[in-house]
């Protein structure tokens, strides 16, 4: 793979807070997509096939375009249109991830001289893997929050709570908190600022059912309970039980867990990223505390 750039090894690179593609990046990767249809990357999926003896002979641009238009995924060599418009970030994504699909390595084992072309055989994991590097370093050095992970175009949390993320295992004793946790982390790393609300209301109702793990007669009491496991050092304990406080107010009284008319809305990214990550900080203390896994 290739080495990082000289910038990037003085660190003079921009940071990775960029939420929507620009200009030069849609640019670049329709430029990586566009190279490796003309390199035959996609031979493997959509063959055309040599008329003497039916060889790999690369890819039927006409096979992969009609495939594109079946999934209603743009093709690229149209872009950007004939009124100079880019792709939406929706319509780029959903072409790279079809691409990750489709993608595979092509080695040339032999040259047929009449038609003037090679024969090939594909590598798909190789091909799959340095399609995601490639597309991954664009969007590293245009600054972007974005990954390609799987063959998926996700999120990257911001620094720090992308490795708690990453790291962190469920296992909780609770099949239903653990779905919970699951997929409130799911539906953070999620592209879309409106699936992303979705994963902070996840985690909150995972906040209500944590709370009541542990024994005792009543909520207060199992909760009491949990945060007792966390610390026993006095003032600790109780600045955790202030926050425990706090955020019970955050989840009652802002549009997260309720839709009341009246309820204030979280319009900005920014704030989810905040309060998903002074949430997520309390529940991991609190599973660590009590061996439930985090």
């Amino acid at each position: 793979m290739a080495k990082k750039l000289f910038t990037e090894r003085h660190g003079i690179v921009p940071p990775r807070i960029g939420e929507e593609l620009n200009a030069d990046a849609t640019v670049a990767l329709l430029g990586l997509v566009n190279a490796r249809i003309d390199e035959n990357w996609f031979g493997e999926h959509f063959p055309y096939q040599c008329p003497d003896g039916g060889h790999n002979a690369g890819c039927d641009t006409r096979k992969l375009q009609t495939s594109l238009a079946g999934y209603r995924v743009i093709w690229p060599k149209d872009w950007p249109d004939h009124e100079g418009q880019a792709p939406t970030d929706s319509q780029m994504f959903d072409l790279l991830e079809f691409c990750f699909e489709h993608i595979a390595l092509p080695k040339a084992y032999g040259f047929h001289s009449y038609f003037s072309h090679d024969h090939f055989t594909y590598e798909v994991d190789a091909g799959r893997e340095k399609f995601a590097f490639d597309v991954n370093r664009i969007f590293e050095r245009q600054g972007l929050t974005f990954e390609m992970n799987e063959g998926e175009i996700r999120r990257l949390a911001p620094a720090g709570l992308q490795d708690a993320l990453a790291e962190t295992v469920f296992s909780t004793g609770d099949i239903d908190l653990d779905q919970l946790l699951e997929t409130a982390r799911e539906k953070f790393l999620n592209r879309s600022p409106e699936i992303r609300k979705e994963g902070l209301e996840k985690l909150w109702d995972a906040w209500e059912r944590l709370k009541t793990i542990e024994p005792g007669k009543d909520k207060k009491e199992q909760a009491s309970a949990l945060l007792d496991k966390a610390s026993a050092e006095p003032v600790l304990r109780a600045r955790l039980e202030t926050e425990a406080m706090e955020l019970n107010f955050i989840g009652n009284n802002l549009m997260i867990r309720h839709t009341e008319v009246g309820k204030p809305d979280i319009v900005t990214t920014a704030q989810v990223d905040y309060l998903f990550h002074r949430m997520f900080a309390m529940i991991r203390l609190l599973l660590k505390s009590s061996a439930r896994g985090g």
